[in-house]
């Protein structure tokens, strides 16, 4: 049953459609600026917060053009029809036409306070990702790497912004371990599924749990293999701290890799972020990584 929209729900709709949960993926902006130890230089977190804001309008201009493009089908559906959109609190033009603007809007402010590389990438996300939501996500193997690339994308941007040249090792590293938790989420909705019909994925059903097995496990393998070789080359020795920080975090690194495996091959692993909320010894490893990754970069 589709729902009037009301001015009081129009707002709220809106802002449900706009996925606030998924916001908190839009912290890896500052993974370039600290992986390359300039998180806290002058202008930085200011600059950061600015990137931070124009990647959420622009990933929740995605949503609303995905869900008022959706709302038909999602209204078949038993929980996306409660959707703003479907359910009628958001109408669909209104979804376009705000999608359209957000569209519009993130990338021609990020020319105006960032610099034009910032803006390009930012564009280029938008139509990655509308591209997707229109055709990609029923291309095989394509649909795993959009979703990487989104991240990546993310992870790149904070660097782009603040002029901060990307590490070879960090773009490695970062892809891979993005491609290590997407397709060990995908694994682990193919694994609940269990072969059933009803799949909220248009290709779950296309592909094999053992593919993407053997995806989720070469990905965390080229993750890791990166991270050592940045941590053991040439010119990665502390200048003065008593321990070998960038070396020692490769310990912590390889754990929390290996910590995550296990949610992965379990089948539950699902959004990241839910994975390490949910298990305190992943969040403690985590800390633990974040601290000597730290200490490395700052010795560095």
């Amino acid at each position: 049953m589709v729902r009037s929209a009301t001015p009081l729900g129009l707002p709220a709709g809106l802002v449900r459609t706009a996925r606030p949960r998924q916001w908190v993926k839009n912290i890896l902006v500052v993974a370039a600026p600290a992986a390359a130890g300039e998180l806290f230089a002058r202008h930085a977190l200011g600059q950061l917060a600015v990137v931070f804001v124009l990647f959420t309008a622009a990933a929740s201009a995605v949503y609303l053009i995905n869900d008022a493009r959706d709302a038909e089908a999602d209204r078949a559906h038993p929980v996306k029809r409660n959707r703003p959109v479907a359910a009628g609190l958001v109408p669909v033009p209104v979804a376009y036409a705000v999608g359209g603007s957000l569209a519009v809007l993130a990338p021609v402010a990020a020319a105006v306070l960032c610099n034009p590389v910032t803006a390009a990438l930012l564009t280029a996300y938008v139509g990655m990702q509308l591209a997707y939501c229109v055709s990609l996500k029923h291309v095989l193997v394509v649909d795993l790497i959009v979703v990487t690339t989104g991240f990546l994308m993310r992870a790149m941007i904070g660097g782009l912004a603040l002029g901060i040249p990307l590490s070879r090792w960090f773009l490695i590293t970062t892809g891979f371990g993005a491609l290590f938790m997407v397709s060990a989420k995908r694994y682990s909705e193919a694994v609940q599924m269990g072969g059933r019909a009803g799949a909220t994925r248009a290709l779950l059903t296309e592909y094999t749990t053992g593919y993407l097995r053997f995806v989720w496990q070469l990905a965390a393998g080229v993750a890791v293999l990166a991270y050592c070789l940045w941590a053991m080359e040439e010119g990665g020795v502390a200048r003065s701290s008593l321990l070998p920080w960038r070396q020692l975090s490769m310990v912590a690194f390889i754990v929390a890799v290996l910590r995550y495996a296990v949610f992965a091959d379990r089948g539950t692993a699902g959004e990241p972020e839910d994975v390490v909320l949910r298990d305190r010894a992943l969040a403690v490893i985590g800390l633990v990584w974040l601290a000597m990754y730290g200490l490395a970069v700052a010795d560095w």
